[in-house]
């Protein structure tokens, strides 16, 4: 049985659900799987004990006491635990995370007197501890190595949504991408700003899923699921690994929608253009001949194509959850796929609980 559990559990861990697995502890599953990570930064803060005022005998010195001094901190912490001195940390609870976060941020303050290192190493290894805890526990990795697994059949799925979608983005797109006013604005804005725009627009469109996900996932799960209710925690790690999968689609349509206004660009928007319109053509051009006629690629058509496409981007995330025409068959699909979901968790938990959970996977929520 204890195998077949583990193919269940190995399951839950490639689709980016680990949290799914019953007993998931952050000791043991999330900061334990991440030591070989955390070990290496810890012996790197040694570091910290070094200055470049010194000379190199000083710094070799001093990393040198420092190490020691990183690793007899750990050392007796083992003996505290109850551990050999020098064994590795079998699991990571609040007194190892302590360490991990203290230890190395106080080398600085010993040696230099550096208050300020102290609080910004303390405050660094702090972020690690909570980005392992987000990227590890809440399967990050496994769901992006789920979508690149599955690639083709996403890309299959996000260029049928992209020819879907078309008519309503180009609506939505074309107007803007023919206005002299667009260009004025994109073609002049530093490169730099333009990707800051594009990281903008994709965390608010990532927050908008984040924020209506839950409810429809709630609505979904009372429909279809044949087991026990989804716990809080689960149904945040089923939200974040849909809303990965769901911007890798919307990447696809903004990335083609950005491609077909630089064609279209460069058939449409002559030289003639640039100079009524004011524009030039940017840091770079050039000019090929397209059945005897020229046509223009510039560092300014780019610029707009990104721009269109990072609006376009936006409008589509929160079209797939709010207008009709996107949501009925993302929902659908969806459905079906949480539908295998649930009748999967339904059949792990049977096998771990045997009768108790057989009992309640008969009960309200089967009707």
């Amino acid at each position: 049985m204890s195998v077949e559990l583990e193919r269940y559990e190995q399951r839950f861990r490639r689709a980016g659900l680990p949290l799914f697995i019953e007993d998931f502890s952050p000791t043991h599953d999330i900061f334990t799987r991440a030591t070989p990570l955390l070990v290496l930064v810890f012996l790197a803060e040694m570091l910290g004990a070094t200055s470049l005022d010194w000379h190199w005998w000083q710094n070799l010195l001093a990393a040198l006491g420092g190490l020691i001094a990183l690793v007899a901190g750990f050392g007796l912490l083992n003996r505290l635990r109850g551990r050999p001195f020098r064994s590795l940390p079998t699991r990571f609870g609040i007194p190892e995370l302590a360490v991990f976060v203290l230890l190395p941020a106080l080398l600085p303050l010993v040696t230099q007197e550096q208050l300020r290192q102290f609080f910004g190493i303390a405050a660094g290894n702090l972020l690690l501890v909570g980005l392992v805890y987000a990227v590890v526990g809440y399967g990050l990795v496994g769901t992006t190595l789920w979508g690149l697994r599955r690639l083709a059949g996403e890309l299959a799925n996000s260029v049928a949504s992209l020819v879907r979608a078309l008519p309503l983005l180009l609506i939505f797109s074309l107007v803007l991408f023919i206005t002299a006013d667009t260009w004025q604005v994109f073609a002049g804005m530093p490169v730099a700003f333009l990707v800051l725009l594009a990281v903008g627009f994709a965390v608010l469109s990532n927050l908008f899923l984040m924020l209506r996900l839950p409810r429809e996932l709630e609505t979904i799960e009372r429909d279809v699921s044949s087991g026990p209710p989804l716990r809080r925690v689960q149904r945040m790690n089923l939200s974040l690994s849909l809303v990965i999968r769901q911007w890798m689609q919307v990447l696809v349509v903004s990335t083609g929608v950005g491609l077909l206004f630089v064609a279209f660009g460069m058939l449409a928007i002559s030289d003639h253009i640039y100079q009524q319109w004011g524009i030039d053509h940017g840091k770079w051009s050039h000019t090929l001949l397209v059945l005897d006629h020229p046509v223009v690629i510039s560092s300014s058509l780019v610029k707009v194509a990104v721009g269109i496409a990072t609006f376009t981007g936006l409008y589509y995330s929160i079209a797939l959850l709010t207008d009709a025409t996107y949501r009925a068959d993302f929902l659908e699909s969806l459905t079906t796929e949480l539908r295998d979901l649930f009748v999967t968790r339904a059949e792990y938990l049977e096998l771990r609980g045997g009768p108790q959970v057989s009992q309640s996977v008969s009960g309200p929520m089967a009707k």
